[in-house]
Formats: structure tokens, sequence, C-alpha cells
């Protein structure tokens, strides 16, 4: 494990909603955003409506613009957010996690605890200098981001369809060779 669980999750989380954007978009349905809600363990307020998808939808560019900087505008980027939210960091225990890092109210609207919640996670992404382990597809038809967790930083493309779709048109390309 590079981060913490709650860093990871939080990046995942993030990552996956930005990737929703496509092309396809993945996330224009409430039923959708609930599927994403359920995959990546988020608890507390959930108003299932269409302003929550709105706003959650919303945010995709702030986090793409978040997770793609360099290290000192993700930095100024963090403390905007935190700041505007005026988020007070607090360890919370809920199941099925252990202690962990919550910054605004579970009550506070799901959009704000998204923001909160990858800003907070990338505060240790950025103390850590690990910024490489946020990238762009290595797909250049594709303009989804990748997460490398992997121990050698290994991760290209950001979903098997994109690597699977690179490894035929590298194994086509030798064939043409011979």
């Amino acid at each position: 494990m590079i981060f913490t669980h709650d860093t990871e999750l939080s990046l995942q989380a993030a990552v996956a909603l930005v990737n929703s954007a496509g092309p396809p978009d993945t996330m224009t349905t409430v039923a959708e955003l609930d599927a994403w809600f359920d995959a990546h363990g988020y608890t507390g307020r959930h108003d299932r409506d269409a302003g929550e998808l709105a706003d959650v939808r919303g945010l995709r560019d702030e986090l793409r613009r978040l997770l793609t900087s360099d290290r000192d505008a993700a930095a100024e980027q963090v403390n905007v957010m935190l700041a505007q939210a005026r988020a007070v960091p607090q360890l919370m225990r809920h199941d099925p996690f252990d202690w962990h890092v919550h910054a605004v109210s579970q009550d506070e609207s799901l959009v704000t605890r998204v923001r909160v919640e990858t800003a907070v996670a990338m505060m240790d992404v950025i103390r850590a200098d690990e910024m490489s382990r946020l990238s762009a597809c290595a797909d250049g038809a594709c303009e989804g981001l990748v997460l490398d967790l992997s121990r050698n930083r290994s991760r290209r493309y950001c979903s098997t369809t994109c690597g699977n779709r690179n490894a035929v048109a590298a194994y086509r390309a030798r064939r043409a060779a011979r």
C-alpha cells in the first residue's frame, strides 16, 4: 500500500468520476451516480436527485485540473478547496473502515464531500511527492486519467479496454512488419 486506505479510495473515486466524462459520458443518470457512490464506498448524505447529479457532474473539470496539475499548482488548488469548504479534519471510524479522515460533516452535500475528500487525499500525494502516480492514459485516442498504485509504477492505461486496444495494435504492427 502506497497511501492509506482512505486516500487510495478517494483518489480512485476521483479518477473514476473524472473518467466518467468520457467519451462516452457514463454518468448521465441518477442511477449511474448511485452506482458510483456505492462502488467507491461513500457514506453520508446522498440526495439521489437531478440537482445532485448535475453538481457532481460539474465537479469533473475541477478534479481533472487538480489531478493533472504540477505539484505546486495542486497544492494551491487543495488549499483553496479546503478553505472554501471550511474543512476541519477529524478522525472517524465507521463500518467497514477503521480510523480515517473526514474533513466535513457527513450531512454536507455529496459534491462538497467529494471535493474535500479528494483535496485531503491530494494532500498526501503532494506531501509524499507522488504526483507521478497520476497521469493521462497512454492511449492517444483516450482522454482518461490513470491512477498508478502499482509498486513498479507500470500502469499506463486507464482501463483494460485501452490496454487491449494498444496491445492488439502493436501485435498487428509487428505482424505487418514481418
